[in-house]
């Protein structure tokens, strides 16, 4: 029990830290173009948490570089509240990597399109009169 409160400490406290991060890059990115209404700064934090996940993963796997407890921190924590956007490309990646196009494109297309439905349907939900 104490083991397990200990690794979710970690991997919160990671959390905070890519929370505040995404906050505060998102923002200064989307200041550069305060008259745009593309989402820049998104696009920026989604893309370095791609690149973050890709290079310690590799590190990670291919090298044996960091612990259970630094791959939480910051593989888990620290870039899932980054971006989960990473984490999703990761996966995507590893699929592709193992040979496994259908399930990769499966879930390229169920997060894509079912999503945006999703976000649709709670729109229309939430301002339904």
């Amino acid at each position: 029990m104490k083991a397990a409160f200990a690794y979710a400490a970690v991997i919160g406290s990671g959390g905070f830290l890519g929370a505040l991060a995404r906050y505060g890059l998102a923002g200064m990115v989307q200041r550069y173009f305060p008259l745009s209404i593309f989402p820049y700064g998104t696009l920026v934090v989604n893309l370095l948490g791609c690149f973050a996940i890709g290079v310690l993963s590799g590190l990670a796997e291919g090298r044996q570089l960091f612990g259970p407890e630094f791959r939480a921190f910051v593989l888990i924590g620290l870039l899932g509240a980054f971006t989960t956007f990473s984490t999703f490309s990761y996966e995507t990646f590893a699929m592709i990597r193992d040979g496994e196009y259908l399930p990769a494109l499966a879930n390229l297309t169920v997060h894509a399109v079912v999503g945006l439905i999703l976000v649709w349907l709670g729109y229309s939900i939430a301002t339904w009169r």
